[in-house]
């Protein structure tokens, strides 16, 4: 949670889970079916050009009826710092002014000291990180998931374009299901919400 300038905790925010991942031209080989004897055939153009998207999952922290929000960003090549800072100015506007705690991995970019600097600037943004190796508490990694086993699964592109279509197909899938979100979360086994309300009492 994010704390203010007096160390009370702001329980009125977004939690918003972020990662990256890379897609290229080359096909993310999975099974499927056809005809008994009548082996499948992917051909392609042995194509490296890659694309990398950025996934971000929010959950309100006090609020469950808000709903979960998705928001996803393509760019060809490779994120680094200045690549992030750009998604990020997209998420504050998307966002709208209201407060973030986005939870990331290590990944160097996320806590380089041009970012930190930027983060520093940013009274709507509050950073925190995720455990090292545990991919599975990140639900945005579940959703890279779902795309490279439907949409992305055996797509034999000619450009990148065609990959940034079918990404963006499984996107809108996702974002248009208002339970897969949160089934997402839930498979992490974590929490937004505790069950029950702590009980508040005033110390005499």
């Amino acid at each position: 949670m994010a704390a203010d300038q007096k160390g009370a905790v702001n329980t009125r925010a977004w939690i918003v889970f972020l990662d990256e991942s890379g897609v290229s031209l080359l096909p993310q080989i999975r099974r499927t079916y056809s005809p008994r004897g009548r082996t499948p055939l992917l051909r392609h153009r042995l194509n490296w050009k890659r694309a990398s998207m950025a996934g971000a999952l929010g959950y309100h922290s006090t609020d469950p009826d808000r709903g979960a929000r998705l928001c996803f960003h393509l760019k060809p090549g490779s994120y680094d710092t200045a690549g992030l800072i750009e998604g990020l100015e997209q998420m504050k506007v998307f966002y709208r002014g209201e407060r973030v705690v986005l939870v990331w991995d290590g990944l160097s970019a996320h806590w380089s000291r041009a970012m930190r600097a930027w983060v520093a600037e940013q009274d709507w943004l509050t950073l925190e990180r995720l455990p090292a190796y545990a991919p599975e508490l990140n639900p945005v990694e579940l959703l890279w998931s779902s795309l490279k086993k439907r949409e992305l699964a055996n797509l034999a592109g000619d450009h990148l374009a065609d990959v940034a279509d079918a990404t963006e197909q499984g996107i809108h899938r996702i974002n248009t299901n208002p339970q897969l979100p949160r089934s997402l979360l839930a498979h992490t086994g974590l929490t937004i919400h505790p069950p029950h309300p702590p009980n508040l009492r005033n110390d005499q």
